[in-house]
């Protein structure tokens, strides 16, 4: 398989975590949008959220608690966006579910 994320995750390409567990990576954006941008990923290749189902649906919980711990834990739980991209023409450029989380500064609603 030739997903950037999938050879983060086997290590096959060295990135920094931020936190780790058995579902999920979380490793700062190399192109931050603002000053805290981290992005969560599943361990298992999900390929996008449009794939999340029953079979899949408990590591995106998982993460979703991840996010608010983090959150809270650095200091930006009052104040931050999650996002994810569906598709090539809705900016997803790794086919591999990942969740960007922004924080840092006021964010605006205009989203690009």
């Amino acid at each position: 398989m030739d997903c950037v994320f999938c050879k983060i995750i086997n290590g096959e390409i060295p990135s920094p975590r931020v936190y780790e567990d058995d579902q999920m990576i979380v490793i700062n954006d190399l192109n931050p949008r603002a000053p805290i941008h981290l992005l969560f990923i599943p361990k298992a290749h999900i390929p996008s959220a449009a794939k999340i189902d029953a079979s899949n649906s408990a590591v995106v919980a998982a993460i979703f608690e991840r996010i608010a711990k983090i959150a809270e834990e650095k200091g930006f739980a009052n104040a931050y966006r999650v996002v994810t991209n569906i598709g090539k023409d809705g900016g997803q450029s790794v086919e591999h579910l990942h969740f960007h989380v922004l924080a840092g500064r006021v964010l605006t609603e205009d989203m690009g």
